[in-house]
């Protein structure tokens, strides 16, 4: 899996990016702005590290006044500190790139109140001028789109044409482990094949056809069944759905799910023996997918709830419980 070397970067540039988006041509132009701009197009997962001369107990991460802008110590202080406070993050705070811009745009429309403060109290205090406040919201409204787009269509469904082949003839086939309960659920709802953004129906319709399918229990986003995804970042075999969030709960549901069914990566058992432990060791997604946090987190989660059961898991067990029963 491919490393990223780190990036420092003062909280106001991110805020800078966004503005250069907009049409500011000094902040385009800007070595720095566009430097970040770019790593950040080239690689959305690349680490940023947010620093500010913030001193006291978060001194140990200052990064000096070098990337200071003109309007003084104070003045940059306190808007790298504004920032921080809107994202709910640190000095010294490391998350990746994507995960970082994705707070930007959902805590940040507008920099009143952080990069200017109304009436000018004194030639220090003068803040951004009203061009440049303009610039940002254009650079919002455009959306996270504009700076780290999204897989194109063509390439998903160039994927998802190589990874059914690959799953035909696969000896067994690779699936990380909590995305079976996934296709429980989706079951439930309804979703069968073809379906464009994974090959879980898929899966469920070859195994109900040959439930002595082997399957192999593998960490991350796997090619075979996520290729298609519109969250999968190819290079890493990672899942980043959920505003870049997705990989850590992700990975500790496969974890739950191992646990429970008393399995590791690697195990490889037949489709019928591993869906039947699912029905009898998991009777409901709760237990698993239960991840508690407030917003904005890294353990924040889109999918499943903290307090019942998925109703479509419990129709889709059912259902497919009585599918195993019948297939011989």
């Amino acid at each position: 899996m491919p490393k990223y070397s780190e990036m420092n970067v003062r909280p106001y540039q991110l805020l800078s990016v966004v503005c250069a988006l907009g049409g500011d041509r000094a902040e385009a132009r800007e070595t720095k702005i566009k430097k970040l701009r770019d790593a950040i197009r080239k690689t959305p997962d690349r680490p940023l590290t947010l620093q500010c001369n913030v001193d006291e107990v978060f001194g140990y991460q200052d990064p000096g006044a070098a990337d200071d802008t003109p309007e003084g110590t104070e003045f940059n202080l306190r808007r790298d500190l504004e920032i921080l406070h809107k994202l709910n993050l640190f000095p010294g705070a490391t998350l990746p790139a994507r995960m970082i811009f994705n707070r930007v745009w959902d805590r940040i429309e507008d920099v009143a109140g952080i990069c200017s403060y109304g009436r000018a109290t004194s030639e220090a205090w003068k803040g951004w001028s009203k061009a440049k406040q303009a610039c940002y919201r254009r650079g919002h409204r455009r959306g996270i789109q504009a700076l780290i787009p999204l897989r194109e269509a063509r390439d998903m469904l160039a994927d998802k044409k190589k990874s059914l082949a690959a799953m035909a003839r696969a000896g067994a086939i690779d699936v990380r482990p909590h995305i079976l309960l996934c296709s429980l659920c989706q079951y439930g709802a309804g979703t069968r094949h073809p379906f464009a953004e994974d090959n879980l129906p898929e899966l469920v319709q070859l195994i109900l056809k040959k439930p002595d399918t082997r399957i192999r229990m593998v960490p991350h986003a796997d090619w075979m069944m996520c290729a298609p995804c519109p969250f999968r970042e190819p290079g890493t075999n990672a899942c980043v759905n959920n505003k870049g969030s997705g990989g850590l709960p992700n990975q500790m549901r496969d974890l739950r799910v191992l646990q429970k069914l008393g399995l590791t990566f690697g195990s490889i058992l037949p489709a019928r023996e591993l869906y039947q432990r699912i029905f009898a060791r998991i009777p409901g997604t709760l237990e698993i997918c239960q991840l508690d946090s407030a917003r904005p987190s890294v353990w924040w989660t889109g999918c499943g709830s903290a307090t019942a059961d998925s109703a479509n898991y419990a129709k889709g067990r059912k259902q497919l419980m009585k599918a195993f029963d019948s297939v011989r």
